[in-house]
C-alpha cells in the first residue's frame, strides 16, 4: 500500500473537514480507486458523480494510475453569472 496525498479545495474541504487528506491505495491504484476510496469517508456526499480529479495539475480519466509522488487534487464544482 501506498499513500496518496489528496488535496481538496472549497466545498470539498468544508464537507470532509480537510484541504488534505492521505488515502492509502494499492499498487496500480487508479482514479476510480482513490474516488472510491473517498466515497466511504464521512462528508463524501458532496462528491458529485463524477467530480473533477487533476493528477500533476492535469485533468486525468478515472483510469489513470496514480503514485505516491503524484500531486492529485478535488476540483469542487464551481457556480458563477
Amino acid at each position: 500500500m501506498s499513500a496518496v496525498t489528496v488535496h481538496l479545495f472549497a466545498s470539498y474541504a468544508e464537507s470532509f473537514g480537510a484541504h488534505d487528506l492521505k488515502i492509502d491505495l494499492a499498487p496500480g491504484g487508479t482514479v476510480a480507486d482513490l474516488l472510491a476510496e473517498l466515497r466511504m469517508l464521512p462528508g463524501s456526499i458532496v462528491l458529485l458523480s463524477a467530480p473533477r480529479v487533476a493528477v500533476n495539475h492535469k485533468f486525468a480519466s478515472l483510469d489513470q494510475p496514480l503514485s505516491h509522488a503524484d500531486e492529485v487534487a478535488l476540483i469542487p464544482p464551481v457556480a458563477g453569472g
